[in-house]
């Protein structure tokens, strides 16, 4: 509990001060604001004592705050404004239950603005919030904290003498920000969060009607997938307000009319829906926007679906798709406006209320469609009066009766059809007599064999599109996905997975289930978390499928033998670095104390050694490297510790380097051989005595000799540089290994470093590389066992380091991620093409690199990587490319809408780490693979 709060409360001011630096202010109502309120509320909420609390109060916040304020003026200020906010709060709903219509009659004749309600949110927060707002709220947690003995039991949060005073230190930077209820001029356009992101995407997703361009090429049945889960109430509030907000007048679009009260009946056999009209431009643009007035207002229901019923009902009219205005006068009432589309879809009918607010409107938009676009007929310009409808008569039914009645009153139409025209994209006049001059001369049937043969062409070269477009994504995709398709339904359903039972069948009798049967419930349901230890080694390759447990037992017989054998081999080799890092440290430090110049050798020695300290991978959370633990007594396994001067060790303590031996430390097959130098070396002097009057021939082959000599003496330096440089990194990487997961203690972590070492060991030509670790704790995480979590790893790496840079296949990921971006979704590639062209992927990078390992929750890595495995056998060797893909599929519609360019994309997809809908995204992946295993096998 104590670590859940503080994580949240820091990731809560985090997030508020991040949009304080990037919007330039924090508006009142921000969802940021409302989170930090919460989380507060929280904390101040433990085990609080039920004498703070009040017996009879449901409000813990309040009475705690007023138990508080009777002692602190601070704490008794809050109280007081609070009051005064709830009290104007009951006045207005009173009002409003009296009658809007009088509310807004009294509003419009008074010069001053009414106070604007509060939302159910601010209310609900509303001391913790007034507090923050008055920039005292770090003081009133200080003076509880003070306090805590008097209001808390002694298990509460605010009552431990550390988390209180850091959470009270976390708030002094909130309460210095200035909060404001106005909006900047690009409020609309700051970077929003990414969790705002996805809000406001499944707020509009529901409602808004989307105009989807022509293709340039044939489609290939790819869905848009809209990101799926629950939303909070407060997040939805936030969002919807900032919609309604935007229909006001911003920096990017111009508000030519506005009219509330406009009716609309949304469907038959419904009530009349009162709503704002708005009519908006931004450039060439215009759009009509209809508002129900529940969604202004604020007093939709608590359920989903109310609000999914009343944004269903909102209207959104791009006007370049209207053709046709009809407008119908009604003696005793305003004017009611339908429009036509160009396909002949009639909107619902908008009723304006009298007044001449229809008359207004189209004033508005004939102004708008100006210089390209009119209404024909204008509108008259009338002296005195503006703009007036203009005056037509109405035909009678006979000709006659006009002439009869002439000198009668003339009546004047009432209702008119407005077309909307743009006269660069229409033929003039004569062009339009010639063409129905020649239209009336050819006969129908000319013209209807005519119309055959355009829609057979038009067909054949669809289809003939269709074919090319379909040869080039089985050229270029035909390699990343298995052409034999495995459905998930035959010979049974496998969404289940592989369950403990299935398995218990399977070990009993491997005849039960056929190996590939396996592979495909786990490919489609993984594996169940109880049976993971037992499955995990024969999907990685350390088990073979069919084996029996005395082939078992001597697999792991061997693999332990050979994991001791490596760790006496690189341990040894720590030691001899631990002792060459003393030795260059004392001889610094002799030469030093004696005022003596230090020689070039030792210069070299210090050159090379100060790789070792530099910062090969920086992070901002690791500790100091002079603060690092010494090993204990009674742990024999050396780590590296800060460098000392040597303390000199007797004979028989000192190491004994013979690395000839089986047990010297130093595998034999890597050629680095001390003791055979060292006895080169020696015997080449010893003949060099004793042979030297003898053969004048010989000091050529001394010379030979010694030139070897040192040859392997530098090449035994490099190894233990390289070495020294690789223990080093590997330390600091363990050290902050998912130090926030439970599994991970001092011994666990040990184990860690032990088998990254023995890797390391016997693949020094690749080294380690930051991330390695990441791959390995999962491992550990469900074998729990350091033999055969080496081992797994072992063989897990067999893929995976070729995702490092001493392989290639990122680069092959990344040219993949682009061939199948630009064939499965074109309007997407372009998309990333036109805003800074990051279509090189270089975002997908850490996803590649350890399988999505830091995307995704512990218990998702485990779901995810099964089926990676698996992969290569049922859909396909190159799973990670779709997974990736089904990620930005997921939030497709808001990288689209938001208009992200690399950078945006990158913020975003960091800020959605952990966050994922994870068997949402395997879904999608699964699909995404059976799409294009179907255009191979043209289905």
């Amino acid at each position: 509990m104590y670590g859940l709060l503080s994580t949240d409360s820091a990731l809560q001011v985090k997030q508020l001060m991040e949009e304080a630096v990037t919007k330039k202010f924090v508006h009142e109502d921000s969802s940021h604001v409302i989170a930090l309120c919460a989380t507060i509320e929280a904390c101040l909420g433990h085990l609080l004592k039920r004498r703070a609390a009040g017996f009879l109060r449901s409000d813990k916040i309040a009475a705690l705050f007023t138990k508080v304020g009777k002692v602190n003026d601070t704490v008794a200020d809050v109280c007081r404004k609070v009051q005064a906010q709830l009290q104007q709060q009951a006045d207005l709903s009173r009002l409003q239950s009296v009658g809007q219509e009088a509310l807004r009659r009294q509003g419009s004749s008074t010069t001053s603005r009414a106070p604007q309600p509060l939302s159910a949110q601010a209310i609900k927060h509303i001391w913790v919030r007034t507090a923050l707002f008055e920039k005292v709220l770090d003081k009133i947690v200080q003076v509880i904290v003070d306090n805590s003995s008097k209001y808390y039991e002694k298990e509460a949060l605010m009552h431990d003498p550390v988390f209180g005073p850091i959470l009270a230190a976390l708030l002094v930077g909130p309460c210095a920000l200035e909060y404001t209820k106005l909006k900047t001029s690009d409020h609309f356009w700051t970077d929003p969060s990414a969790n705002e992101l996805v809000q406001r995407h499944r707020i509009h997703g529901a409602h808004r009607t989307l105009d989807v361009p022509a293709s340039r090429r044939p489609a290939l049945g790819i869905q848009k997938r809209q990101s799926s889960g629950s939303m909070s109430e407060d997040r939805f509030a936030a969002s919807a307000r900032e919609y309604v907000e935007s229909l006001h007048q911003n920096s990017r679009t111009h508000l030519l009319y506005g009219k509330n009260n406009v009716l609309v009946q949304p469907k038959k056999d419904m009530e009349v829906l009162r709503g704002y009209l708005s009519l908006h431009q931004a450039g060439d643009n215009l759009t009509l926007k209809w508002t129900p007035n529940q969604l202004i207002n604020g007093t939709m229901g608590d359920c989903d679906l109310e609000k999914s019923i009343y944004w269903d009902y909102a209207l959104t009219v791009p006007m370049r798709q209207i053709v046709c205005i009809h407008c119908h006068q009604l003696p005793d009432s305003g004017g009611t406006l339908v429009l036509v589309s160009q396909d002949g879809i009639q909107r619902p009918p908008l009723h304006f209320p009298a007044g001449g607010h229809l008359l207004a409107f189209l004033s508005c938009l004939e102004t708008g469609l100006l210089p390209r676009g009119q209404l024909e007929p204008p509108l008259w310009s009338q002296r005195g009066k503006g703009k007036v409808f203009p005056k037509l008569r109405k035909r009678s039914s006979a000709a006659r009766l006009i002439d009869q009645d002439r000198n009668s009153e003339e009546q004047t139409a009432a209702d008119y059809v407005f077309r909307i025209v743009y006269p660069g994209y229409r033929y003039d006049s004569e062009k339009l007599n010639e063409r129905m001059l020649c239209f009336h001369r050819i006969p129908l049937k000319m013209l209807c064999h005519n119309m055959k043969k355009q829609i057979v062409s038009r067909a054949f070269y669809g289809w003939l599109a269709y074919c090319r477009h379909l040869s080039t994504v089985r050229t270029h995709l035909s390699a990343l996905v298995n052409h034999n398709i495995v459905p998930p339904d035959r010979p049974g359903e496998a969404s289940g997975g592989l369950s403990k039972e299935v398995w218990s069948k399977y070990q009993k009798d491997c005849k039960n289930y056929k190996e590939l049967e396996l592979l495909r419930l786990v490919y489609y349901g993984g594996v169940e978390h109880g049976i993971r230890k037992e499955v995990w080694p024969f999907l990685l390759g350390h088990y073979k499928f069919g084996m029996g447990k005395n082939d078992m037992s001597q697999i792991n017989a061997k693999i332990s033998e050979r994991y001791q054998q490596v760790m006496k081999e690189w341990k040894a080799c720590e030691l001899i670095v631990k002792q060459r890092e003393k030795e260059m440290q004392s001889a610094i430090f002799s030469k030093l104390s004696s005022g003596s110049s230090i020689d070039s050798h030792v210069l070299r020695l210090a050159h090379r050694d100060s790789t070792i300290s530099n910062e090969v991978f920086m992070s901002v959370d690791e500790p100091d490297a002079g603060s690092q633990e010494t090993p204990s007594a009674d742990d024999n396994t050396p780590t590296m510790t800060t460098l000392a001067p040597p303390v000199a060790l007797p004979p028989e303590e000192r190491p004994l380097v013979e690395f000839d031996s089986p047990d010297s430390g130093l595998p034999s097959s890597r050629n680095y051989s001390v003791t055979s130098a060292h006895s080169q070396i020696s015997s080449s002097m010893d003949e060099g005595q004793s042979t030297e009057e003898e053969a004048p021939g010989r000091e050529f082959q001394d010379s030979l000799s010694e030139s070897r000599v040192c040859h392997q003496l530098d090449r035994l330096i490099e190894l233990l540089d390289t070495v020294a440089l690789n223990l080093h990194r590997i330390d600091k990487d363990v050290q902050r290994c998912d130090r926030n997961y439970y599994y991970f203690t001092t011994a666990n972590l040990e184990k860690l470093r032990n088998i990254m070492c023995s890797y390391v060991w016997e693949h020094l030509d690749m080294g380690y590389v930051q991330g390695m670790c990441d791959l390995l704790a999962p491992l550990m995480v469900i074998l729990d066992d350091e033999c055969l979590a080496y081992s797994c790893f072992t063989q897990l790496m067999k893929r995976m380091s070729q995702n490092f840079p001493n392989g290639g296949a990122m680069d092959a990921h990344f040219a993949n991620m682009r061939s199948l971006i630009q064939i499965l979704d074109s309007e997407l590639f372009e998309l990333m093409h036109q805003n800074g062209d990051y279509t090189h992927f270089y975002f997908c990078y850490r996803w590649f690199l350890l399988d999505f390992k830091r995307e995704l929750l512990y218990e998702d890595v485990f779901a995810v990587w099964e089926v990676i495995w698996v992969s290569p056998r049922i859909s396909s060797q190159h799973f990670v490319l779709f997974l990736a893909l089904a990620l930005v599929t997921v939030y497709r519609e808001i990288i689209m809408d938001n208009n992200m360019d690399f950078t945006d994309i990158i913020k975003f997809f960091n800020e959605m780490a952990e966050r994922h809908d994870v068997q949402h995204i395997l879904k999608v992946a699964r699909e995404l693979v059976h799409k294009v295993q179907s255009l191979m096998d043209n289905k």
